[in-house]
């Protein structure tokens, strides 16, 4: 079994979640810890529930899901994972942390390998990488049929979806993303956003305004 921690950081009030298995092997998604006291009571959160960091992978490289990166390269030496498609995002987040008047180094050199439909092991689980894009080109899911639930990024959230107004933005490839992978999972599914609170496939498809017919 894995146990999923959903932390929120940073100005843009962003979800990093941390999923850890039975031997505390920990991956990080979307670390947006901004502020160095975000920073702090990461670590302090990590120690005490003594979880050992193995992977950092990324739903997408929009700036506040990567505010945090440098600073988990630094501290546990893991490079952050992410589809080939949102390198440009990734590599243009310092200057567009400029616009919004934010401090940010330029971020290391990320691993751009997730690939659609690529599986991977963690602790008795597998994970399935969906790509989804629309929100951002290289914007990916990871889905765990094992335990039922999926990691969305900013694709679906409760009762909204992502914004479609940034680079690299489309809404109708977003909801061709969002009806070709999510909503035809079980219902019961558990989906947790990149932000706002956790909810559930079947709950969207009752109350979410973007996925009535």
């Amino acid at each position: 079994m894995t146990k999923v921690y959903q932390l929120t950081y940073g100005p843009f009030a962003e979800n990093t979640y941390v999923i850890a298995d039975d031997d505390s092997n920990a991956l990080i998604i979307d670390p947006g810890m901004y502020h160095a006291e975000e920073n702090a009571q990461f670590f302090e959160f990590l120690n005490s529930h003594q979880l050992k960091p193995c992977r950092l992978i990324l739903t997408h490289a929009h700036l506040d899901h990567v505010f945090g990166v440098n600073w988990v390269n630094k501290t546990y030496g893991i490079v952050p994972e992410i589809h080939h498609e949102d390198r440009f995002v990734y590599e243009s987040a310092h200057s567009v942390a400029k616009q919004y008047g934010l401090q940010m180094e330029e971020l290391i050199e990320g691993d751009f390998s997730l690939v659609h439909g690529q599986k991977f092991e963690f602790g008795e689980c597998n994970f399935t990488i969906i790509h989804t894009p629309g929100h951002s080109p290289g914007s990916v899911c990871f889905r765990n049929d094992d335990e039922a639930y999926i990691v969305s990024g900013d694709v679906l959230f409760q009762g909204s979806i992502g914004r479609t107004d940034l680079p690299g933005g489309d809404y109708s490839v977003l909801m061709r993303s969002i009806n070709e992978h999510i909503i035809n999972l079980n219902k019961d599914t558990v989906v947790y956003s990149g932000h706002g609170p956790i909810t559930t496939v079947g709950q969207e498809l009752v109350t979410n305004p973007f996925l009535q017919a």
